[in-house]
């Protein structure tokens, strides 16, 4: 903790797992993986459905389950490239079920239940998602350096930037 902001640094150690330097405490990496896992499993759950009726939806729910796991793994890691995808996943499947109650998808009628509870869970879920993935991804790389007790007062003042 340094004494002069009372502000707890971001630690450069590296994750135990990952072997690299987290830029995402681990609280928020768990949030991360659990909510995007769950997007990944709602599509999983309702894929076998559509599947069986032979549109082509059921292939992108399973395509939407291998980009939620492609995105934990890749979170998981410490990569920003795993929440970029994450983004894209739940926001895609978000804009796609207010598509498909809209407009409709191309060669499916506009779908009437708004309000299937699979369905807003979903959403729930997804806009979770993309919420602590907007607050990640906007948070700079490193977020500030540890100053040691030599530094001076001006040193301390910028953050120990020199």
């Amino acid at each position: 903790m340094d004494t002069f902001t009372r502000a707890k640094p971001v630690d450069g150690r590296l994750g135990v797992a990952t072997g690299r330097s987290r830029i995402v405490p681990d609280g928020l990496l768990g949030a991360g993986i659990s909510l995007i896992l769950i997007v990944g499993l709602i599509h999983l759950i309702d894929s076998p459905e559509d599947l069986e009726e032979g549109s082509y939806l059921g292939f992108l729910f399973l395509a939407n389950f291998l980009g939620a796991l492609a995105a934990a793994v890749g979170i998981y890691r410490g990569n920003r490239w795993g929440w970029a995808l994450g983004f894209l996943v739940a926001g895609g499947a978000f804009a796609g079920y207010v598509l498909s109650r809209t407009l409709g998808l191309p060669g499916l009628p506009a779908d009437t239940e708004w309000l299937e509870p699979l369905g807003v869970l979903s959403l729930i879920v997804e806009v979770m998602f993309v919420g602590l993935c907007l607050a990640i991804l906007a948070r700079p790389k490193e977020e500030f350096r540890v100053v040691g007790a030599n530094s001076s007062a001006q040193d301390v003042q910028q953050g120990g930037r020199s």
